[in-house]
């Protein structure tokens, strides 16, 4: 079982938060994609660009934050925070 964990913070507080499992047998990259975009769906978001940091921060960590730059649009919020919290 693959499950990403999707939180939006405002001023170190959680605004809302969400966990997406995935049991397919897709690559790690495919569910970690699909998680997000079914995450920013749900939040009503749209989806964030992978910057270079946020590439090395997700390789090194598991865990990467996507704040305004990695957005098109506006956000009334901090930053969208990944994390791998279980992997098959």
């Amino acid at each position: 079982m693959f499950r990403l964990w999707v939180k939006e913070l405002k001023d170190n507080h959680l605004l809302r938060d969400t966990v997406i499992a995935d049991d397919s047998n897709d690559t790690r990259t495919h569910k970690v994609f699909r998680a997000l975009e079914q995450a920013c769906y749900e939040f009503d978001l749209g989806k964030p660009i992978w910057l270079d940091k946020t590439v090395t921060e997700f390789k090194r960590h598991s865990k990467a934050r996507f704040h305004q730059d990695n957005f098109i649009e506006t956000i009334d919020f901090d930053y969208l925070e990944i994390q791998i919290i279980e992997e098959d």
